[in-house]
């Protein structure tokens, strides 16, 4: 009987269990489902009516997916179509662009709040409007929260201070428009911070440098202001885009670790500091549209990590350095449109390295095109001069006042010596505070208004990505003949041209969608031509052929490309004969630069430049076999292009990814590639499917791995590129490594290897 009992109250414990998870479970799908109909029923939630299971295993899609843990939700992201931003917003519902006029955002929230175990929240796009509540706190597990892109106005909740486990707050592309919270420092785990296109006031929170974790921040295109102290305690940052706000007075200290730095159109003073020369790890430096004087650091164009380096429109005067250095990755340099004088070092001259280096708009020596010439180069150069005038003419002008002085007392009060010489001793330094004050600083805050106003109207008139002509393309491609076409591209066909300067270019055509906006058109290549890298194929310039009126049925965009003259890298591994096959070290190197391209179009713009179109047959080898990525950026325009997919590439794989992950995933096929030999696009995942078993034991190995890469290898190095390999092509998007995390993978493979060559030398 007693067994009886003990067996009955197990059974009566588990049935209770299973129903309070069963009540659980209804809780959660009840708040989804609540959610869905707030946001009256957007279309990334569709696949949610007729879908009668359990909601945890919804079809994933690029505009939402959940995940869920012990039959909780702990990861929701949603992405709208509701992008339309207008400039200002009343807060008020907006016809088509917000959620309706009877949407709440208080019962929006309380809903959410009931999933209390979510631990990353993405709801971007969907047209949400409101004050954001408070009760955002109660989310209390949360992680990740972005709420980017929708229409929340007045304050950032204060109550998010007591999130004591997020790691990523990105409120971007909203309407708070009160002053900027400083209560940050008690996010001790906040890794990045993102609040850019708001309206924002106040100055920085510098309680942001007690976050020993923070690794982005970025509150560019708010109002901040005042002056931005020393950021150095801030060890484990990597980007600063503080673009387009108001700051003032001179540059901060940066962390020494720091990656990205971008203070563009904002009002900083003062000379560049010297410091900045010491910043090793520094890749990309926007100081341009500032009010920044001086000699730029010669060291500054040395740093051995730097690609990207803006110093536009600012006042920089003085001569460079005949012997300045420049890094080896210095890809892009852009000083027009200040007062530099003298010529230019040879780094910054010779373009054969594929630099690209921008100097208009300056006092330059007479051999350099397009400089400034006359009064606008001397008031940079005899600036010192016109300040000793001003003290000559305050000099003189208090002789004058003491002379007069002294012959109006004489005249008037010749009999009281005593007084005159008293009154003489007092109005003396009086005349001259008032005098030398008045003048100097009128002229100061007058050149200051005009140096800002000509900074603005610089910044809208400088030219970016060159327009060829028609008529140099056809000159420069026999009217565009058959002899002068090297092939279909993913996009576009291929022409090898000769421009008038005997420079070799690579053009690539396609028509251009009916519904294509010119406008939109130039300024996203103005974009694409700002992407300058070693192992980047560089953007030269571009033609639009067929008028410019949007709705011209007939356009056709010619993009024109720098000459990569030894062919692709799939050619390359189809060799087989002993004397011109690449060898293993030849084809991380090879890797390693292609990563480092895919790395800096990730992370070396903002926003990043993701679905690369990568392959093999994207990768050009120069006359070094160094390589360089083409086809990249592909996205940034696709909508302005009539047929954009990709040749051998299915919609379904890209759909099912996203854009970050495609490249990941499309680089592992790359990677492959150079363990196995050519591989064609469609065969990829099948043949990694079936030899996947293949890669674990040196025999499968021998049988799959190419020769030539088994013959030149070491055991250790082969093991990790395979090991990065097989993660990057893993069916569960989940655990696909990042990009850091792949090039660190390749460059530890790179080293082993340099390291088993060396000793099989010494012995």
């Amino acid at each position: 009987m007693r067994y009886f009992y003990f067996h009955f109250l197990v059974l009566s414990w588990c049935l209770l269990l299973i129903s309070n998870t069963h009540e659980l479970e209804q809780d959660q799908t009840q708040a989804l489902l609540e959610l869905r109909t707030y946001l009256e029923h957007p279309t990334s939630l569709q696949t949610m009516e007729n879908y009668i299971n359990d909601l945890c295993y919804l079809p994933l899609s690029s505009n939402f997916s959940i995940k869920c843990e012990a039959n909780s939700i702990i990861e929701l992201k949603i992405f709208g179509d509701k992008s339309m931003k207008p400039l200002s917003f009343n807060g008020f519902a907006i016809p088509n662009q917000t959620l309706s006029k009877n949407f709440s955002i208080d019962s929006f929230f309380t809903t959410l709040t009931k999933m209390k175990t979510l631990k990353v929240l993405t709801l971007v796009s969907l047209g949400i409007w409101g004050k954001l509540p408070n009760q955002i706190h109660s989310l209390t597990l949360l992680q990740v929260l972005d709420l980017s892109s929708n229409f929340l106005f007045g304050t950032i909740p204060p109550k998010i201070s007591t999130m004591v486990k997020l790691q990523s707050l990105t409120l971007d592309e909203n309407y708070f428009n009160t002053t900027m919270p400083n209560w940050f420092d008690s996010l001790f785990n906040l890794s990045i911070l993102s609040l850019k296109k708001n309206h924002l006031k106040g100055s920085f929170p510098f309680s942001l440098c007690k976050i020993k974790k923070l690794e982005v921040i970025s509150l560019s295109q708010n109002q901040l202001s005042g002056e931005l102290h020393s950021l150095h305690t801030l060890n484990g940052l990597h980007v600063l885009d503080l673009r387009e706000n108001r700051f003032e007075f001179e540059l901060p200290v940066l962390p020494k670790f720091v990656v990205t730095v971008l203070l563009s159109n904002n009002s900083f003073s003062g000379e560049i500091p010297k410091k900045f020369g010491e910043l090793n790890h520094l890749q990309h430096l926007d100081l341009s549209s500032n009010r920044l004087k001086g000699t730029p650091p010669s060291t500054l164009f040395s740093l051995s990590n730097l690609s990207y380096l803006n110093l536009a429109n600012n006042v920089l005067s003085g001569e460079f350095l005949d012997k300045l250095h420049c890094g080896g990755k210095l890809g892009y340099v852009d000083i027009s449109s200040n007062k530099l004088s003298g010529l230019l070092p040879s780094c910054l001259v010779n373009s054969s390295n594929g630099r690209v280096v921008r100097y208009a708009r300056n006092c330059l020596s007479f051999e350099y095109k397009n400089q400034q010439r006359g009064s606008y180069c001397k008031e940079s150069g005899l600036r010192w001069k016109k300040l000793k005038e001003w003290e000559v003419i305050a000099l003189g002008a208090m002789i004058v006042g003491f002379v007069l002085v002294v012959l109006v007392f004489g005249v008037l009060l010749c009999k009281k010596c005593d007084l005159r010489k008293k009154s003489r001793h007092n109005l003396l330094p009086n005349f001259v505070q008032d005098k030398s004050t008045a003048g100097v600083s009128s002229e100061v805050l007058a050149n200051a208004r005009f140096i800002s106003h000509a900074v603005k109207l610089g910044t809208q008139t400088t030219p970016t990505c060159r327009q060829f002509s028609i008529q140099e393309l056809k000159e420069a491609t026999k009217n565009f003949s058959l002899s002068t076409c090297i092939g279909d591209g993913s996009i576009g066909k291929l022409y090898k041209g000769k421009l008038e300067n005997e420079c070799y270019v690579t053009i690539r055509t396609f028509v251009l969608s009916k519904k294509c906006s010119i406008q939109n058109l130039k300024a996203k290549l103005d974009l694409l031509s700002k992407l300058q890298h070693p192992n980047l194929v560089s953007l030269l310039g571009h033609c639009i052929d067929g008028g410019v009126q949007d709705d011209s049925s007939t356009q056709k965009l010619h993009l024109v490309y720098e000459y990569v003259p030894n062919g692709d890298y799939h050619t390359h591994l189809s060799e087989y004969s002993a004397e011109k096959a690449l060898k293993w070290p030849d084809r991380l190197a090879i890797l390693i630069g292609v990563a480092k391209a895919v790395h800096f179009l990730h992370t070396g713009v903002i926003p990043g430049c993701f679905s690369n179109q990568l392959k093999t047959k994207s990768v050009l080898l120069d006359e070094h076999c160094i390589p360089k990525l083409s086809d990249y950026g592909m996205s940034i325009i696709k909508e302005d292009i009539e047929k954009f997919e990709t040749k051998g590439e299915k919609k379904s794989k890209s759909c099912q990814r996203t854009k970050m992950d495609n490249d990941v995933y499309n680089f592992g096929f790359i990677m492959l590639e150079s363990l196995v030999g050519p591989i064609t696009c469609d065969k990829g995942e099948t043949f990694f499917l079936n030899e996947k078993a293949s890669f674990g034991s040196q025999d499968g190995r021998r049988k799959i791995v190419d020769p030539i890469v088994l013959t030149t290898c070491s055991q250790e190095s082969l093991s990790i590129a395979i090991s990065i390999t097989t993660k990057c092509i893993s069916q569960d998007s989940s655990s696909l490594p990042s990009f850091e995390d792949v090039l660190w993978n390749l460059q530890y493979a790179a080293q082993v290897q340099a390291t088993a060559d060396a000793d099989q030398k010494s012995d």
